[in-house]
């Protein structure tokens, strides 16, 4: 959640960031005026509770027909206290309610508007030319034996697959190049839960306005993540990090479990949208001041592992209104999918700044001694299955075999995926 001291000292800025997200400004009224109710039923419960005390030491000095009266006194200020305990937490209760409506501040630079209002910055690599009819990944997929929709469906219902053959070794191939950069680039690998607790996927801001895109399993209180970001923001929660020695950096490799609520008739055939994937997820921990530094460096990983599978593909930079609650910035990269004609998202990369620490209570201490601050998280995409999708299409052959790209070829055993 954001500072509550930045909107109290400049309101005017969270405003703006509402509105370049296209939501609500005059939340922010609302939430100072829940804030100056709080402060005031707790002094009152302050002042009342103090009297009680004092009262207390007047009843044991007291006799009589005195102390009868104070007795009295005391119990009808004994309720007053407790039903302004009452008043102070609901109204603290609300204060938190409404402040976590609000998504993290919106940085400097990032374009106003929805999903179609991003900024390109940069296009890498020329789209295939094909001197024959291109097929697309599910029909290569099925030439090569290595998608089963059909079956998946039979299973597991729509949007579900099987992965079979060279498509299950291409998927592990992936992912396992995409372990192996992280390594070399000094991150610790971690293969995290896909089930967390409620306070885990609230602190990673998942379920504020998302939660019918996530699966709940009920009976336990638990949920199926969508990335392995929502464990490893999890993973250092109640504590206090040293970050002297700089960010603390973590790849999570899982499963990934996303209910796709209102896609229906969107990339129903094959695997671009579907329930259940793979990934290989970067995420970090740093001090503020690193944080936009460290946006780019998980940018510039992410364009090390597309040039390693050979395929075009560009840069955009995030509108306000398509970041998500927790993310200030947010850098995607789109390969080009040859049978759509466009560009299709591979990774994504966002600065979430203090966001999810202050929910999930990640701190260090404070370089300049004044106790403890919240640290900063950032995450970014190295490999997931989805990326099977350009790989297939762009280095597809007229006969239906595809050239596996020379990076990826130790990895996988194979030079040539060949039909079956």
């Amino acid at each position: 959640m954001i500072d509550i001291k930045l909107l109290r000292e400049d309101p005017d800025r969270v405003r703006a960031s509402q509105r370049a997200r296209g939501e609500d400004e005059g939340i922010v009224d609302a939430i100072l005026a829940a804030e100056q109710t709080h402060r005031s039923s707790l002094t009152e419960f302050e002042q009342l509770r103090a009297q009680q005390k004092s009262m207390g030491k007047q009843v044991a000095q007291a006799q009589g027909d005195e102390k009868q009266a104070l007795l009295a006194q005391t119990k009808d200020l004994a309720a007053r206290v407790k039903q302004l305990q009452a008043d102070a937490d609901a109204a603290q209760a609300s204060l938190g309610t409404l402040i976590r409506q609000i998504g993290n501040i919106v940085e400097d630079g990032v374009p106003v508007g929805g999903e179609d209002d991003y900024t390109v910055l940069e296009t890498v690599g020329t789209p295939p030319e094909f001197d024959f009819e291109p097929r697309d990944h599910l029909a290569l997929g099925e030439t090569l034996a290595a998608i089963d929709m059909e079956r998946g469906a039979k299973v597991g219902g729509s949007r579900f697959y099987f992965l079979t053959g060279v498509g299950a070794r291409l998927e592990l191939a992936l992912l396992n190049m995409g372990i192996a950069q992280a390594v070399e680039h000094g991150f610790t690998p971690m293969i995290t839960p896909t089930l967390v607790k409620t306070d885990v996927m609230a602190g990673a801001g998942f379920i504020d306005k998302h939660a019918d895109e996530v699966y709940r399993l009920e009976a336990d209180d638990l949920f199926l993540t969508g990335t392995s970001e929502v464990a490893l923001a999890g993973y250092h929660a109640d504590e206090i990090l040293d970050l002297s020695d700089g960010p603390k950096r973590y790849a999570g490799w899982s499963a990934c479990y996303r209910r796709e609520a209102g896609s229906h008739g969107k990339d129903t055939r094959g695997i671009i949208r579907v329930h259940q994937f793979h990934k290989v997820e970067m995420f970090t921990y740093c001090r503020v001041e690193d944080a936009a530094a460290e946006h780019q460096r998980l940018l510039g990983w992410e364009k090390e592992m597309l040039a390693k599978i050979e395929v075009p593909y560009r840069v955009i930079d995030t509108a306000a209104g398509d970041l998500g609650g927790p993310a200030a910035r947010k850098f995607d990269c789109e390969a080009w999918v040859p049978t759509q004609g466009r560009y299709r998202e591979l990774t994504s990369t966002s600065n979430c700044t203090t966001y999810q620490a202050r929910r999930l209570n990640t701190r260090e201490r404070d370089p300049n001694g004044q106790g403890t601050r919240a640290v900063a998280t950032l995450n970014g995409t190295l490999a997931t299955t989805r990326w099977m999708v350009a790989i297939l299409e762009n280095h597809q052959q007229a006969d239906g075999s595809v050239v596996v790209p020379k990076a990826l070829q130790p990895f996988l055993g194979l030079d040539v995926l060949k039909p079956v």
